[in-house]
């Protein structure tokens, strides 16, 4: 192992893949979508609340934090979404 290839945690997580990571599947995306989606829309409900009630900086930053938590899951890859990647179904049809 390099130097240039660094043991982190979530490593498949961010622009600068290791070679050892494999990435999520398609379901635990989709699980991370749901989840990151629903706590994200929560926090701006509560943002909304907050601001209309008077608390405008606590909401601002309910607000801010919410559309953070919605957009996290959007950096992993996911497992054969590669441009190398073929299903063997498909090679097997082509030849």
């Amino acid at each position: 192992m390099s130097d240039e290839d660094p043991i982190r945690f979530g490593a498949e997580f961010g622009p600068k893949r290791t070679e050892r990571t494999t990435g999520v599947s398609l379901s635990t995306f989709k699980n991370l979508v749901w989840v990151s989606n629903i706590g994200g829309l929560i926090l701006v409900a509560i943002a909304l609340e907050m601001m209309i009630t008077g608390q405008f900086l606590l909401g601002l930053g309910c607000m801010i934090g919410g559309v953070a938590i919605a957009l996290f899951p959007s950096n992993y890859e996911i497992v054969g979404m590669d441009e190398g990647y073929r299903p063997s179904g498909i090679e097997e049809e082509e030849s």
